[in-house]
Formats: C-alpha cells, structure tokens, sequence
C-alpha cells in the first residue's frame, strides 16, 4: 500500500474528503518525526513503539570495486510492532 492508498482507505474509513485525510496523515508523520528528532518515542498501545537508535561507524565495501569505504555513524528511526499488532500476523 502506498501513500496514496492509504489516503483513500481513511477518507472512505472516516467518512472525510481526501483531502482532510491528506492532511491527518501528514500531521501523523509530522509529529512522530518532530519528536524522534528530540529523541523522545511514540507509543501506540497496541500498535507498535517508534524509536531512535543509534548505529555505530563501520567499514563496508564498495560493490563494484571491493574498495573498503567507511560508514558514518548515524541515529535511524525503528520501529518495534506492539503484542496485539504482532498476534495479527
């Protein structure tokens, strides 16, 4: 399912125009990458846990020329799905 999709699945689920359910998603995305940025999580009971985790420096290799190539460290976000997300699988 792509964005587009979804948008269409919670206008007709909410009852609202595509446009307001645009708008919802965006909002959704917006806070949950505003507070990873500060480092905080956000718990949806049920849903699942978005976090920040921190992935240390390492060396990888260039695949077209087997060249050792350094790799920064950076924080990414993760995601860990909740029990009752996870018992529906």
């Amino acid at each position: 399912m792509n964005k587009a999709e979804l948008i269409t699945k919670i206008s007709e689920d909410a009852g609202v125009t595509k446009t307001q359910a645009n708008a919802a998603l965006d909002s959704f995305v917006g806070a949950v990458t505003k507070t990873l940025k500060s480092g905080k999580k956000v718990t949806l009971v049920g849903f699942g846990t978005f976090s920040v985790s921190k992935r240390a420096a390492r060396n990888g290799r260039n695949p077209q020329t087997g060249a050792v190539i350094k790799i920064k460290a950076k924080r990414v976000a993760k995601f860990k799905a909740g029990k009752e997300l996870a018992g529906k699988m």
